[in-house]
């Protein structure tokens, strides 16, 4: 392996382990970015669902006994549906243009509220806007690779305290991710070559989301909804640059 492979290797290993420990989600949207660069779409897909399990496991540890089942299960249940159809879509369905418009909703929705003083503020319960949304992002996942997104934008319209948030997208995007991990699994996706790469990123990544959770445990609710905004703004940059410079 070249220098240039292991620098992006590992830069991509260290942003998207520290961004899912910091927000419980976000590690395919910050690491696949530098691995397409040095990868096999395939294989960069690969790692970045088992280092989404990696960092993602912490996280469940931290929020473990503040999940509320019955707002998970909303979500968590219609994306179990979404999921088998997003594969099915896959290879009918023009990724890449619907990448674009997600990344684009995301910049609008993260732009408008990161410059506006007063947050989104929904606080009436919407246990079917929560399936739909749920639903959909159970078909973004093996699609375009979003699973997290449309949720974590409803989420961070809500007044729920930080620890409420997450025991929501991490466990959603946790199990999401090991579903799908599982199903590319079953497909041949683990070649003995994404193995050895795997284990490089596993120390790096780990370490990086335990800084991340650091980090996490001293954030005001306020700042965690700010900043939640504020990745979605930044997701959606990171994702129309890959999708338009880097996209094989």
């Amino acid at each position: 392996m070249s220098s240039e492979f292991l620098t992006f290797l590992f830069i991509g290993s260290f942003a998207g382990g520290f961004i899912s420990g910091l927000a419980g989600f976000g590690t395919s949207l910050f690491a696949l970015g530098w691995w397409l660069q040095v990868m096999t779409p395939i294989e960069a897909v690969a790692t970045v669902l088992v280092m989404s399990l990696v960092s993602g496991f912490q996280g469940m540890l931290l929020v473990w006994r503040s999940i509320e089942w019955s707002i998970l299960l909303r979500f968590l249940l219609p994306a179990l549906i979404g999921l088998p159809i997003g594969l099915q879509l896959l290879s009918h369905i023009d990724s890449r243009l619907l990448t674009i418009v997600v990344a684009l909703f995301l910049l609008v929705y993260g732009g408008f509220f990161s410059f506006k003083y007063r947050l989104p503020n929904l606080i009436r319960d919407t246990p079917v806007v929560d399936s739909f949304v749920g639903f959909l992002g159970g078909i973004l996942g093996p699609v375009a690779g979003l699973s997290g997104a449309l949720p974590t934008m409803l989420c961070s319209m809500r007044p729920w305290n930080k620890m409420k948030q997450r025991a929501v997208l991490q466990p959603y995007n946790f199990i999401i991710m090991g579903l799908s991990a599982i199903l590319l699994a079953s497909n041949g996706g683990y070649s003995p070559a994404t193995l050895k790469i795997i284990a490089l990123c596993f120390p790096v990544t780990l370490i990086a989301s335990i800084i991340g959770i650091f980090v996490f445990k001293h954030l005001s609710d306020s700042r965690f909804r700010r900043m939640l905004i504020g990745l979605m703004f930044v997701s959606g940059s990171i994702l129309l640059t890959r999708v338009i410079f880097f996209h094989r």
